[in-house]
């Protein structure tokens, strides 16, 4: 049958894809609007299988909080290029999916994906814009936190996305809390303190250390003494509480906290980042 421009405008507004995608949707369907958005999705589909082996390593990552600050999300949506990673619309995306976030609060990506958004889920959405864009897109990563307070920091660009969850609310917390956000996105430490690093880890570190003090010719007996030394570095290196202050470093961030209120720590943290 004929196809009519106006079908073929009315399509590209309710999918955004080519001119060219919609008019060939609409013949293959017989006109029927409903089966030509079903048929795009479906090249949708088959874009996402086709690249289902490309690396989608660029993207944008979005991290919000509640109005009263009990919650945050932080949502990962992952690209094939830069090009597409900057473009505003996809931003727009990303900021779109971690509203959606924010409002149901799902429990992991798999819930995110079942979503729904302006009559979709975003799985249906990802599909979708795979369609118009014709590069694989994905949310890569999705992490929620709950906690008295918490703050919510993006970081170069939005390639990194922070939450931290502190004990204490307020302006001035709030403020010093952003402070160990930024810290955290700069010096990605892997726990906030060292009840938070894997034994497994521990483990690991000391072997290592005492391979090689070994190596260095230091006497048996004072193998595991030092080892002990060198995993203290390993953990005011690696544990946020622990880490010195980047902007002060004279003290550590811990200290910086109780600085502002004797009360304020941080329990936990997310952090999302391209490529990290």
């Amino acid at each position: 049958m004929a196809i009519t421009a106006s079908q073929v405008n009315e399509l590209r507004k309710a999918t955004g894809a080519g001119m060219m995608d919609c008019k060939k949707a609409l013949q293959e369907n017989d006109g029927d609007m409903q089966a030509a958005i079903d048929y795009l999705r479906k090249k949708g589909q088959k874009i996402s299988d086709k690249r289902s082996d490309r690396e989608s390593n660029e993207g944008v990552v979005i991290a919000l909080t509640s109005d009263d600050n009990k919650k945050g999300v932080v949502v990962e949506l992952n690209c094939e290029t830069d090009f597409v990673a900057k473009n505003a619309d996809f931003v727009a995306l990303a900021e779109k999916f971690a509203n959606v976030a924010m409002s149901n609060f799902p429990a992991d990506k798999e819930a995110l994906l079942a979503c729904e958004l302006d009559g979709s889920t975003i799985k249906d959405v990802l599909l979708d814009n795979m369609a118009k864009i014709g590069e694989k897109i994905e949310i890569g990563n999705y992490a929620t936190l709950e906690a008295e307070n918490v703050v919510s920091y993006i970081h170069a660009g939005n390639k990194i996305g922070v939450l931290v969850g502190l004990t204490v609310g307020g302006d001035a917390a709030s403020n010093a809390g952003k402070d160990a956000a930024m810290q955290i996105a700069a010096m990605n430490p892997m726990a906030v303190n060292k009840d938070g690093i894997a034994q497994e880890a521990i483990d690991r570190e000391l072997e290592i250390a005492k391979e090689q003090i070994l190596a260095e010719g230091k006497p048996e007996h004072m193998v595991e003494k030092i080892a002990q030394g060198k995993l203290g570095k390993f953990f005011k290196e690696n544990t946020l509480l622990s880490q010195p202050f980047v902007k002060d470093s004279s003290m550590s961030v811990e200290k910086m906290l109780k600085s502002v209120d004797t009360n304020l720590t941080v329990i936990a943290f997310r952090r999302l980042g391209i490529g990290a």
